[in-house]
């Protein structure tokens, strides 16, 4: 897979999936732009991320994030991929234990945070017929007892069908939107829920497959959706969750 001349624009991407996800698609020839609100963090994020640049933004900031992307033309002249990563996972919650703030930051940082990005990268990838994949989760495709009532499931399922929305309206610019569904992966946002032996072997056997994911497996799948491999490909929705979501 082949993405020398291209650029490629990933959000949260100083850690965990997004980390890795900047990582694969620099190894593989592209010029890699990661957000993230931590300047140490991107910082030594971007170290190890070879022809990457940092840019410390705020997704629930409109001006960050057209910022953002100002600056990435500025430099680079061109935006061919852009991968909607960034997200937060809040305290599971039944329907009436969450307030309407806890609501509203998680859609804001889920949902409208991707809106976003994507609403300012399109002009430009409508030039370069460029690529978009969001990261929803296997929440998105399926109820979970104790939060499936919860913001999180909410945003998650309407990034899967935002994607097959501007998978559609894009179309005739040959901007192909695809979008990945997660199970539980081994990052700092799941480090959380993972702090004794028997909580890891609990979330392991709560996959078919016997473990959860590593961030690395989620980037090889976002690989695949930005490459030319994936040419004939829009508006798909992959589940890449170790065979939770067919339980």
């Amino acid at each position: 897979m082949n993405l020398s001349g291209k650029i490629a624009l990933v959000t949260g991407g100083s850690r965990g999936i997004g980390f890795s996800t900047g990582k694969i698609l620099s190894e593989n020839g592209a010029t890699v732009v990661i957000t993230g609100k931590d300047a140490k963090r991107l910082e030594k994020a971007t170290e190890k991320i070879p022809n990457s640049i940092g840019i410390v933004a705020d997704i629930r900031n409109t001006n960050d994030v057209k910022n953002v992307v100002s600056k990435t033309i500025e430099k680079f002249g061109r935006l061919d991929i852009l991968v909607n990563n960034a997200g937060i996972f809040p305290k599971i919650k039944k329907l009436h234990e969450i307030d309407e703030d806890e609501w509203n930051e998680v859609l804001d940082v889920n949902l409208t945070g991707q809106f976003r990005f994507t609403k300012e990268a399109i002009p430009h990838l409508q030039k370069t017929s460029g690529s978009i994949v969001n990261i929803s989760s296997d929440a998105g495709l399926k109820a979970y007892q104790g939060f499936n009532a919860d913001a999180y499931s909410a945003s998650k399922a309407a990034l899967i069908i935002l994607t097959k929305c501007w998978a559609l309206e894009y179309s005739k610019n040959k901007i192909r939107v695809n979008c990945i569904c997660p199970g539980v992966v081994d990052t700092d946002m799941t480090k959380p829920f993972l702090r004794t032996q028997t909580d890891k072997e609990f979330m392991d056997n709560e996959h078919p497959l016997g473990r959860i994911g590593q961030p690395g497996e989620i980037a090889k799948a976002i690989m695949y959706f930005v490459s030319d491999d994936a040419s004939w490909t829009t508006g798909a929705v992959l589940a890449v969750d170790g065979g939770e979501s067919i339980k």
